[in-house]
């Protein structure tokens, strides 16, 4: 039954049936909770292939790496990306292009937090972390370990390893505010949206764990397509998937990322923050 039902959304949407036998698979960096991600993720794969007309695929990852491997490998053709990893996999994988970003990722910006217990307060200026504890979020993440490093280097003159007494990688950003929730860590890097989503839905304690500063505002989620698709599944398949991408409108999935919508986007936006990576040595 259910080949039969994306038989018919294939012809109605004009695509000679040969093109079924390959199901589009895409992926996404695991900066939450698998779970969360998974239900998310589903539901994004159930609209694409509503949309354009062939069977897709979301296939989850169990790191930053291994989603920028994965689409090195053709394993998957689209990717929701950080700025840093989608540098990463457009360097490896030459023709592969961003083609959309949320509206919120033009300015995108990574909060420090900080455990009540060391007394530092919120301020405009970079605040006097050093000698703490601090986590990261993923090696690999813009808005929990790319951006955070750089301003902490630019701020206090050091490297994380000479500043602080111990040095973390929670792995995502949830985790990392639950870390130093719990005072595994002093002081921490997160993404602001994963912040402002788990106080807005009273995930955080925030009489034991508060915003000590943000940063500037930088590019960073998008997502990235192979350059080799329209080989695969035929003339303008790219054009497609960029489009559909930026006329998701349904509340219910732009909610979930969380973005008020998708904007295009190009390689040339994310300049920064390869200039970044390379200024912290992350990438040559």
């Amino acid at each position: 039954m259910k080949y039969i039902t994306r038989l018919l959304l294939v012809l109605l949407a004009g695509v000679a049936p040969v093109a079924y036998a390959t199901t589009f698979t895409f992926t996404a960096i695991p900066d939450e909770d698998e779970t969360k991600l998974r239900s998310r993720f589903e539901k994004v794969a159930d609209y694409l292939e509503t949309q354009l007309g062939v069977e897709v695929k979301y296939v989850p990852v169990k790191s930053y790496s291994a989603a920028v491997t994965a689409f090195r490998n053709n394993q998957v053709q689209l990717a929701w990306f950080g700025g840093l990893s989608g540098v990463q996999a457009r360097r490896l994988v030459p023709g592969s292009d961003a083609i959309a970003q949320g509206y919120e990722d033009q300015f995108f910006k990574s909060y420090i937090i900080a455990h009540h217990s060391t007394g530092l307060t919120q301020s405009t200026n970079f605040p006097a972390i050093g000698g703490y504890t601090f986590t990261f979020g993923s090696k690999d993440s813009t808005s929990g370990r790319l951006m955070p490093q750089f301003y902490i280097e630019r701020n206090l003159g050091k490297r994380p390893e000479d500043l602080f007494k111990r040095v973390g990688f929670s792995g995502d950003h949830s985790r990392t505010v639950t870390q130093v929730e719990a005072g595994v860590y002093q002081v921490g890097a997160v993404n602001y949206k994963v912040w402002d989503s788990m106080v807005e839905a009273g995930k955080v304690d925030t009489s034991k764990v508060q915003v000590l500063w943000e940063s500037p505002a930088y590019p960073d989620y998008q997502w990235t397509i192979r350059g080799d698709v329209n080989k695969t599944y035929g003339d303008g398949f790219k054009d497609k998937v960029t489009k559909v991408l930026l006329e998701m409108k349904d509340p219910e999935l732009l909610s979930s990322f969380p973005r008020q919508s998708f904007v295009p986007a190009d390689n040339e936006d994310y300049q920064p923050v390869e200039d970044v990576a390379k200024a912290i040595g992350l990438i040559d």
